[in-house]
């Protein structure tokens, strides 16, 4: 009777510890994100007294809207409100219209300079806010749109353009050129085929990376300081008042910064994709 040599379990245990050592990654990542959104938001709905507790308890003593109500009742906080979401769907529409054909273009043109060319489009975001900002608003000043939700939309469509480009390439190549072929055999042009068979295929990654342009749109800070004064966004006008607000107003515009962004992506979190065009169901 022949007998087997033993198995050698090193390896399964070795993949074993990887994964477990993976799934604690996760905890902890996700752990350092949601942490301080949970405590902000526990924050943002906890009483006055509350807030002037020291030790501060980890759960508030007693909740209260009364600090929400501040900060929504404070001058300014509506229309910056307004101003934000206008920039950031307006930087979405145009960062789309302008840079998914250029995706399309870079995933299935061969030219030469592409590699540079796409390295270059990331210098925008290599430069600092400010480099960008201060050319931008004396440009703004001399064609009279300083101060406008239109020149804050210009400044975000800037900066999410290279981003929006590069990850609607991503998504069209992963979009077989079969069936865009097959397309134009059967009659239709190459922008019939574009619009009928390659942009609906690509709609759902199309729409992922709009949340990552509302997302960096609603967060940025300083370049829209910059170019406005009367019209600020949310994000510009909580900046201009925290030398003077009390605490209750920077916990709450702390949740309101972070809610309505987490609002879109999870009206979105279906069409996330990863930088191949994978659908995360």
């Amino acid at each position: 009777m022949t007998t087997l040599p033993p198995v050698d379990r090193a390896p399964l245990r070795r993949r074993r510890r990887r994964a477990i050592a993976v799934q604690i990654a996760c905890v902890l990542v996700s752990l350092f994100m949601a942490v301080p959104m949970i405590l902000i938001g526990l924050a943002a709905v906890s009483s006055r007294d509350a807030l002037l507790e020291f030790p501060k308890p980890l759960i508030p003593s007693s909740f209260s809207a009364d600090t929400l109500l501040a900060f929504v009742q404070a001058t300014g906080t509506i229309p910056a409100l307004g101003n934000s979401l206008l920039a950031g769907v307006y930087t979405v529409v145009l960062s789309l219209l302008v840079g998914a054909p250029a995706g399309y273009a870079l995933a299935r043109q061969v030219f030469r300079g592409k590699d540079a060319y796409q390295v270059f489009m990331l210098l925008a975001r290599a430069l600092p806010i400010v480099v960008l900002s201060v050319p931008l608003a004396t440009m703004f000043l001399g064609f009279g749109v300083y101060d406008t939700v239109f020149s804050v939309t210009l400044l975000h469509t800037t900066l999410a353009m290279p981003t929006t480009v590069l990850i609607s390439a991503s998504i069209f190549v992963s979009v077989p050129a079969d069936v865009e072929e097959a397309a134009r055999v059967f009659g239709c042009s190459r922008f019939e085929a574009a619009r009928r068979v390659v942009f609906p295929m690509a709609l759902p990654g199309l729409a992922a990376s709009s949340i990552f342009t509302f997302v960096l749109s609603w967060n940025e800070i300083l370049g829209a300081a910059v170019i406005t004064l009367g019209h600020r966004t949310l994000p510009a006008q909580v900046l201009a008042s925290l030398g003077e607000a009390p605490q209750a107003y920077r916990f709450a515009g702390g949740f309101a910064l972070i809610l309505p962004a987490l609002v879109f992506i999870l009206v979105m979190r279906r069409y996330l994709v990863n930088m191949w065009g994978t659908t995360l169901r």
